[in-house]
């Protein structure tokens, strides 16, 4: 059994993102033991806590992640916004129509909608500020929520979600359906 070093653990950590990952997945995971990976990510801490780092390794509800630190917050916030400024892609269009004609609204109803799955899309919306979790459907499993934002409105230049186009509506068009039988 090698010495792991500090650098697996990071990249580790990176990895798993904002999920995080407990002290005893690392130790499974590097085949090494967990007093030790203590040893190794308490230095790690240490480290990033430093104020030439740009993020921090924290541990919350027994989960290793890496966060940025409170002030490069306002950089984030620049970068999302100019982001948001570029052309969406056709897929983030089709999900914000959905989002803004139907919320509150859960990702498994969008996916029934489009036919494809939307997670990484919703992801992307929520961290460009366009869409946002509005609570929780009282259905089984209490799926999220999601609606559309104030910056959505600003984006498409919208006073409120009455302007947006009105559809046609299909569930009421009874007499069409009758031609075709």
């Amino acid at each position: 059994m090698e010495n792991p070093n500090k650098s697996i653990l990071e990249g580790i950590i990176f990895v798993f993102g904002e999920d995080g990952i407990t002290l005893e997945q690392l130790s499974i995971a590097i085949d090494y033991p967990a007093d030790l990976i203590k040893i190794l990510l308490d230095e790690l801490i240490t480290h990033y806590k430093h104020d030439d780092r740009g993020m921090e390794l924290v541990v919350f509800s027994d989960k290793y992640k890496f966060i940025t630190k409170p002030y490069i917050r306002s950089y984030i916030e620049r970068i999302l916004t100019l982001s948001k400024t570029r052309s969406l892609s056709q897929s983030a269009l089709e999900t914000l129509a959905i989002i803004a004609y139907k919320q509150p609204i859960t990702r498994i109803e969008i996916e029934e909608i489009r036919g494809v799955g939307c997670e990484l899309m919703l992801k992307k919306l929520a961290a460009m500020d366009l869409i946002t979790e509005t609570g929780r459907a009282e259905t089984v499993g209490k799926p999220i929520l999601y609606s559309v934002t104030e910056s959505f409105l600003d984006l498409f230049k919208l006073m409120s979600l009455d302007e947006l186009p009105h559809l046609p509506n299909y569930e009421d068009s009874t007499e069409e359906s009758q031609l075709f039988e």
